[in-house]
């Protein structure tokens, strides 16, 4: 009798390379120590506003970066590091912008939100919950309108889902078939309030995806392999149909909303923290399946671990040594019109003018 088929058989994963897997490995474990070191640095005192971090939902950001190509666009939510490190920003680049200095992505205007990387189809964080959809939307709709067969993944979180916006966006994209990729990273909790206490659905939050005659499907976030699986048909729809899709992942993040709640193991129980970092860490899934099938020895995990967590702390060392941002700075990188002088600038009103 054949062994029951696992997401490892599926077509998408066994094109895997040795080679690739680890890779992919390494991309989660960078994530991982990055935030490690960026709450030592915040704690600190070397970073000030949000620190929203990933941990616990590393695979997400790794495995949707691993189908796409160089047509394909992302951008997310108010939960953005990893995101941005798997699209391929630098940790230095990113470390400095959360210390608000002048050689971070976004010269230090952005902090936590200011991750983007438009070199490499990265449109960044979105701290306003469901923001970014619309704007998932109009990128999605600009792809088909210029014909290219490119795919637009949206992260959001479950806080988001209830926006108004996120509904418009899924309304639009049903209707004008938009090669978008709507993915909830349901973590259970947006801010401190359960899917259960906020949300009303039937099954699941993305069963709301019939409503706009688009497709949905539920991933489990702990399994690197699924989502490959289960999202691959997804950008399969958006390339070849120009269809939009909705995909719930389940998942868990291992620390609060932002590095500042102090109510995290209030509104969630302590044992259940731990008995999802014990089980439900996607690193140690990753690992412990990469060592079964002999990809991954102990010595390589190391190696990548410890070079990895000097990678994150040269990052800081970068921002340390980066300098603040001139108080005559302020006003520039604001508007592209006033940067430039176009003919543009010369009429309307701008915030910062005398």
């Amino acid at each position: 009798m054949s062994p029951p088929w696992t997401y490892a058989d599926a077509t998408i994963n066994r094109t895997l390379s040795p080679e690739q897997k680890i890779e992919l490995y390494r991309q989660m474990v960078r994530a991982r120590w990055f935030e490690k070191r960026g709450i030592a640095y915040y704690g600190a005192g070397k970073m000030g506003g949000w620190l929203n971090l990933q941990i616990g939902q590393e695979a997400i950001a790794v495995a949707f970066r691993s189908l796409m190509t160089a047509d394909d666009h992302s951008l997310t939510g108010f939960r953005g590091i990893g995101h941005a490190l798997a699209a391929g920003m630098s940790m230095k680049v990113c470390m400095a912008e959360l210390y608000g200095k002048a050689s971070g992505s976004s010269k230090g205007k952005g902090g936590m939100m200011g991750m983007f990387a438009p070199d490499r189809n990265y449109w960044g964080g979105h701290s306003v919950a469901a923001a970014q959809t619309p704007l998932a939307a109009g990128l999605a709709f600009g792809l088909k309108y210029r014909e290219v067969a490119g795919v637009v993944c949206c992260f959001l979180g479950d806080g988001a889902v209830n926006q108004g916006c996120f509904h418009e966006s899924l309304n639009l994209a049903g209707l004008f078939d938009l090669p978008v990729i709507y993915v909830i990273e349901n973590n259970g909790y947006a801010m401190g309030m359960s899917v259960k206490r906020s949300s009303a659905f039937k099954s699941c939050l993305a069963q709301r995806a019939e409503t706009y005659d688009i497709e949905w499907d539920i991933l489990n976030g702990d399994d690197l392999y699924e989502i490959r699986a289960k999202a691959e048909p997804a950008f399969e729809r958006a390339r070849r149909e120009s269809r939009p899709t909705v995909l719930e992942i389940s998942t868990y993040r291992f620390f609060g909303h932002t590095i500042a709640d102090a109510n995290q193991k209030l509104y969630r129980a302590p044992a259940d923290i731990e008995e999802r970092k014990l089980n439900h860490d996607p690193i140690l899934r990753w690992h412990e399946q990469l060592v079964r099938e002999g990809v991954l020895d102990d010595a390589t995990a190391k190696a990548i671990g410890e070079s990895a967590k000097s990678e994150a702390e040269a990052a800081g060392v970068f921002a340390d040594e980066s300098r603040s941002p001139e108080a005559a700075e302020i006003t520039q990188d604001v508007y592209w019109e006033s940067d430039h002088q176009t003919s543009a600038s010369k009429v309307g009103w701008h915030q910062f003018d005398d």
